[in-house]
């Protein structure tokens, strides 16, 4: 799986961008259909934002975003909320053939 990371207004630091990659590895554990991911961490006055968008096969597009006051509690809310759209993806899959 490909990850690219971006961040507007915000410096990526490693720390920042391991937490990313660790979380959005834990992903593709559940389901390996993914093939890439894009993830823009964004800073509004005092809200921090996650937005990603995951390709999977089938030509497909899943996408989150998650605000929070702590970038990696925005990293977290949005990895749960792309697992649980990612499982919903694959068993409509299972269901339709």
């Amino acid at each position: 799986m490909q990850i690219n990371i971006s961040g507007h207004h915000v410096d990526l630091t490693p720390a920042i961008r391991d937490y990313c990659l660790t979380k959005l590895d834990k992903l593709s554990r559940h389901n390996d259909l993914i093939t890439n991911a894009q993830v823009i961490l964004s800073v509004d006055k005092l809200i921090q934002k996650a937005e990603a968008r995951v390709h999977v096969n089938g030509n497909k597009d899943i996408f989150a975003d998650s605000e929070s006051e702590d970038m990696y509690a925005a990293i977290d809310s949005l990895t749960d909320k792309l697992d649980r759209q990612l499982l919903k993806h694959k068993e409509k899959l299972r269901s339709h053939r």
